[in-house]
């Protein structure tokens, strides 16, 4: 599983030209051309990846479904995430992210789905799961995985939320990139 700091993210993004601020028209503009559509399942951003994307006009061509999950409950109930992976594995797991992903695809239909779920603090970390641990999960027709994002060096939690969701805007672009493009 690949491993990402704020750093790392941000290197990524210089290293392709694209502003954090405008990556949502990035995205937008991308699955539009592509003719794909997007979905999201969010917990530690509480819906600001799906704010990013809407907030876009134009974003109704390539957004239908977004699923605010901050609660075990809804995870379980409405995306499909596995009792036993909550209860062993806990939400802030890559096992659940992914399985938020699966879930939301399977709701909305999807072309490319992505999930959040961490530790957005100040408070509820660990020694094993500390502030800023996220989950990034991504599934597709392609594919299925998680990325592990490491966002507490400050501890700020709007900070954190937004570089998740960041980070997660820039992996559905990534993810475009495996889609020959329809025509």
């Amino acid at each position: 599983m690949i491993t990402l700091t704020t750093k790392d993210i941000l290197s990524l993004l210089q290293k392709n030209e694209l502003e954090p601020t405008r990556l949502e028209n990035e995205v937008v503009a991308r699955l539009r051309e592509k003719k794909l559509k997007v979905a999201t399942a969010e917990s530690c951003t509480g819906g600001l990846i799906s704010e990013r994307i809407t907030r876009v006009s134009g974003a109704s061509a390539v957004f239908d479904c977004g699923v605010c999950s901050y609660a075990n409950e809804i995870k379980e109930k409405l995306l499909g995430v596995q009792h036993d992976t909550l209860s062993i594995l806990g939400a802030v797991s890559a096992e659940t992210a992914i399985q938020m992903a699966e879930g939301v695809k399977k709701l909305s239909g999807a072309d490319i789905t992505v999930s959040v779920t961490g530790i957005a603090g100040p408070t509820g970390g660990t020694a094993e799961k500390p502030v800023g641990l996220v989950f990034l999960g991504i599934c597709s027709e392609i594919d299925a995985y998680a990325v592990k994002l490491l966002l507490g060096e400050n501890g700020n939690r709007d900070f954190i939320r937004a570089m998740a969701s960041t980070a997660a805007l820039f992996m559905v672009l990534e993810e475009t990139h495996k889609y020959i493009e329809i025509t």
